[in-house]
């Protein structure tokens, strides 16, 4: 039977939301000493423990099948890949960042202005469509120092919180692309490696819908019924069940994780009474 190898970042942030995502999906990975590849117990997967700017390189190349790394990083390298799917987690930004103390008006304070990045290929595509000439100072790391040495006028890296920025006397002053955690794939999987790919989609699909959702019991007067079902439509509709009371039913059902507290304030003004929001592990539809 074949395996489905799968490349994640070796270290840091990125990897350990990378595995604890196969490990929600039920996956079960050996690997305490973090070599280079480890495999499932329990699915027909490998893992390959890489840089994550080397990630594209190998899944184009089909040394791994499918990977999982910044958008960031696949717009970069820009390789011969298929994104399959963004993961909702590792969210940052890709910021033109320059000295706090500067005067900052729009993007023609860059012209002819010397900018350090890591990003030089989506650095270059942005300013050519503004048509803005740049010079492009390309650095592999600590490109925040940049300014203050002396080496640019400006710096374009990633900004998370903007800690770092701050740190080194640097203020964000454009966004040019927002950036999470996605999976690519070779372009040329084979029958039984796609169909491997499509089980793990689904584990995934499945527990990012239980993330991103809340299971949600209340009791309500009857009255009140028709226009609780219009807030809670559920996955398909509430499910109604009469209490002993009577006059009373309580419903079952589904709320997006971002909208139910303003859910619970309506349901309250309808008279809804002992609601409970459950978080749900997966969720199959």
């Amino acid at each position: 039977m074949s395996t489905l190898k799968i490349a994640i970042q070796k270290s840091g942030r990125l990897s350990e939301k990378s595995l604890q995502l196969l490990e929600s999906c039920g996956i079960q990975i050996s690997n305490g000493e973090r070599k280079l590849k480890a495999v499932a117990s329990n699915f027909p997967i490998e893992i390959l423990y890489l840089r994550d700017d080397d990630i594209p390189q190998y899944v184009e190349q089909g040394v791994a099948d499918i990977g999982i790394l910044g958008e960031n990083e696949v717009w970069e390298k820009n390789k011969n890949v298929t994104t399959i799917s963004q993961l909702g987690f590792a969210s940052c930004k890709l910021s033109l960042a320059i000295p706090k103390d500067e005067v900052y008006t729009d993007l023609s304070y860059f012209e002819n202005k010397k900018i350090a990045t890591s990003y030089p290929k989506i650095l270059t595509d942005f300013f050519t469509s503004k048509n803005i000439p740049v010079i492009i100072e390309e650095l592999s790391g600590s490109v925040e120092i940049a300014t203050g040495i002396g080496l640019a006028d400006a710096i374009f890296d990633i900004v998370s919180s903007g800690s770092t920025l701050i740190m080194n006397g640097l203020k964000e002053v454009e966004v040019i692309s927002k950036s999470q955690a996605v999976l690519i794939s070779n372009t040329d999987l084979s029958a039984e490696k796609q169909q491997i790919l499509n089980k793990l989609l689904f584990r995934i699909e499945s527990y990012r819908n239980g993330k991103e959702n809340k299971y949600i019991l209340l009791n309500a007067p009857n009255t009140a019924i028709a226009s609780i079902c219009k807030i809670l439509p559920g996955m398909k509709s509430p499910t109604i069940l009469p209490l002993v009371e009577e006059g009373w039913s309580s419903l079952h059902s589904v709320v997006k994780e971002n909208d139910y507290w303003d859910v619970v304030e309506q349901l309250k003004s309808l008279g809804a009474e002992g609601i409970l929001i459950i978080p749900i592990e997966k969720m199959i539809q």
